[in-house]
């Protein structure tokens, strides 16, 4: 998922930056989608950069001014999977491979058996 979601937010901002027309009003968004899209597929912070993604594709869902250029996002359809997505992987985490697993370790919980009382 993790993959899916920083290839969709990736080529949106390159398919954005490739029109040299709107650059002016779009690029700081373009570029903030490039780079969330790129950390999210070698998964570097994986839960902040995917609330990002979440909360630029809500604004461009819910915005009168269309992006630059036509992408994945332009149905309604497609960016509230991409949002449903975007947030199911900020709550999930990076998974096993992923820059954040090997820079901070992988993280289990253990969860102890439940003592039994006895009743009398």
């Amino acid at each position: 998922m993790r993959v899916v979601v920083g290839a969709m937010a990736t080529a949106q901002g390159l398919l954005c930056l490739s029109d040299a027309a709107n650059w002016t009003v779009d690029l700081i968004t373009c570029l903030a989608l490039v780079a969330c899209g790129a950390c999210l597929l070698i998964g570097f912070l994986t839960p902040v950069v995917s609330i990002l993604i979440t909360i630029g594709t809500l604004a461009h869902t819910l915005s009168w001014l269309p992006m630059a250029a036509r992408g994945p996002f332009d149905g309604k359809a497609a960016s509230f999977e991409m949002i449903v997505m975007a947030v199911a992987l900020s709550l999930l985490g990076p998974g096993v491979f992923s820059l954040d697993a090997r820079l901070f370790g992988r993280h289990e919980v253990f969860i102890p058996p439940a003592s039994r009382t006895s009743k009398s």
